[in-house]
């Protein structure tokens, strides 16, 4: 249901989908530590497999860091791989060390692979492929360059490529943007002017391009290291883009799209955790989260929505205390559901009322809110170990972590009443796991 491989976090991703069917994911990954430095601890690729976007198997390193004094000498980051010829071709990030001013000089490189499962890794050369250029990106400190996605271009038998970048125009804290080049051959690039520079984040991190069934594009991006993800549209790659909001809430990250079992358009993303797994420690890069269905109609916002595939994990309605559970409230006034107690009251709470929607550890710390377009109806709320989903009329908004508390039954109490909701239990892939990376299983005994 969540996954990251034995002892260590995962960061960015990307997904493939092999003609049997197999789904492969690279990911970034690193160690727990509170002194994180991806710089010398995001140095290669983690692999895992799976048949159904929720069970995945670990499958050790398929990449690594470039040889002493190559572009990718210092950390090898995000990737993009694609389908080329009878194998693959892989765009990642390079670091190739520091600026003076401490900040890490990124490009991105090219690798081939005969092969479709994600292993068998060669590079191209001993250079990146594309580069900032100066006319329009910051090319020295507090540059970007990272986080390369290609498709296929939509105007010629070439290929456009997205790139994280920091737009030379604009101050360094709103200069997030996603830089765009074009090739015909996928080893020579020409860099082109921003493709949407918003003006108000920092860093506009893990594009990706989706083509809608019309023949339309989506767009969406990580804003910046904690805030979500937004989504845009347009009818042409190059625009013109209309910014569509948040798509996933703050807590959710780096999403990718692909294709599900069923054949319907899925969302994956990672989610954090906390270092020593308790409410006190320092947000890590953290885990991949279970897959939502990607809605997107004629002229609406695109949404995310609770993915059926999962239905199968739950298993049957009970009202006894479960630490890892789906449950279903109606709404139509103000309602906190608690989901988990402590000694001196209720430690993880959910709240709604009308648009306001929030969660609250104990003693009512607050872990995170959002205001709705629309009073809710319904909520589900999905908790799996110390990590919390809300959807709203279906629609993900809001998630958190707490480690506090035990289960208990889950109870609403709206209009100076209290009721207990029952609840689906979720059926863990890998139940067994006891490793740091493993879903966490509850406070300790005493």
């Amino acid at each position: 249901m969540r996954y990251a491989p034995p002892g260590l976090c995962v960061n960015d991703f990307a997904l493939l989908r092999d003609d049997d069917g197999t789904y492969t994911v690279l990911h970034l990954q690193g160690p727990w530590t509170a002194e994180f430095d991806h710089l010398r601890m995001e140095t290669s690729y983690g692999r895992a497999t799976s048949t159904d976007l929720v069970r995945w198997k670990p499958e050790g390193t398929a990449f690594g860091n470039g040889l002493p004094g190559r572009f990718d000498q210092q950390a090898v980051w995000t990737m993009h791989p694609i389908p080329y010829g009878d194998g693959m071709a892989m765009f990642y990030t390079g670091v190739s060390g520091l600026t003076p001013g401490g900040w890490p000089l990124q490009s991105v490189g090219l690798a081939h692979s005969g092969r479709t499962d994600g292993t068998g890794w060669r590079r191209h050369g001993t250079g990146p492929v594309v580069e900032a250029d100066a006319r329009w990106y910051r090319t020295g400190e507090r540059m970007g360059w990272r986080d390369p996605f290609v498709v296929r271009d939509d105007e010629s038998d070439g290929w456009v490529m997205v790139v994280c970048a920091a737009d030379a125009s604009l101050p360094v804290e709103a200069g997030g943007c996603v830089a765009w080049a074009t090739s015909d051959d996928l080893e020579h690039w020409t860099v082109r002017p921003p493709l949407i520079s918003p003006g108000d984040v920092d860093e506009l991190e893990c594009p990706v391009l989706e083509r809608l069934d019309d023949g339309s594009w989506l767009l969406l991006g990580s804003i910046g290291a904690t805030g979500g993800f937004e989504a845009w549209t347009a009818p042409r790659l190059r625009g013109p883009w209309t910014r569509r909001g948040p798509l996933g809430p703050t807590g959710s990250y780096a999403p990718r799209v692909i294709a599900a079992p069923d054949g319907s358009r899925v969302v994956l993303h990672t989610t954090p955790r906390r270092v020593d797994l308790t409410d006190s420690g320092a947000r890590c890069r953290g885990m991949l989260a279970q897959p939502k269905s990607l809605v997107v109609t004629d002229g609406s916002v695109p949404r995310l929505q609770w993915w059926p595939g999962l239905d199968a994990w739950l298993g049957e309605e009970t009202q006894e205390p479960v630490l890892h559970a789906v449950g279903d409230i109606g709404v139509s006034g103000r309602v906190e559901i608690t989901l988990r107690t402590g000694d001196d009251g209720p430690a993880l709470v959910v709240g709604c009322d009308g648009k306001n929607l929030w969660a609250e550890g104990p003693a009512g710390v607050p872990l995170g809110e959002t205001v709705l377009t629309e009073p809710a109806t319904t909520l589900r709320v999905l908790t799996i170990g110390e990590y919390v989903e809300v959807y709203a009329d279906d629609v993900f908004v809001l998630t958190t972590l707490c480690y506090s508390g035990r289960p208990a039954p889950w109870t609403a109490r709206a209009e100076g009443r209290t009721r207990t909701i029952p609840v689906r239990p979720v059926l863990l892939p890998d139940p067994d796991r006891d490793d740091a990376s493993a879903v966490w299983p509850g406070p300790m005994p005493s």
